[in-house]
């Protein structure tokens, strides 16, 4: 069984073509996955701190017993997971404090290149 001709076949030529591919779906990365939004990298982090938290929490108890501390002659008795926790505290400013800095310094160069090329 045939089914008629509309006048619009006969205009137009009979080359197949196939539908135009088009772009992924909004938000999708190239392989297809949902990429993820900055609330779901929050939510992440938060989990992930709280972990971490839950962990540091269980090394202040099992380490309650108190230590001598001595720092530039001067001496304490301190728990020591409370030392150890001052040592990482200061350690991570030390960190945050030179990054802090470096972002700084890319931040003025990249500036100061900016500048030269609209110049």
């Amino acid at each position: 069984m045939t089914r008629p001709i509309a006048d619009t076949e006969l205009a137009s030529p009979s080359v197949q073509t196939e539908p135009p591919v088009s772009d992924p779906k909004p938000g999708r990365g190239e392989t297809g996955r949902q990429r993820p939004t900055r609330l779901s990298s929050l939510h992440t982090g938060l989990v992930i701190a709280s972990i971490a938290l839950i962990l540091l929490v269980i090394f202040l108890v099992q380490n309650a017993r108190s230590v001598k501390i001595s720092f530039l002659g001067a001496n304490a008795y301190v728990s020591l997971a409370v030392a150890l926790l001052i040592a990482a505290l200061g350690g991570a400013v030390i960190v945050g404090g030179v990054g802090a800095a470096r972002i700084t310094q890319l931040r003025r160069h990249r500036g100061k290149a900016r500048a030269r090329e609209r110049t």
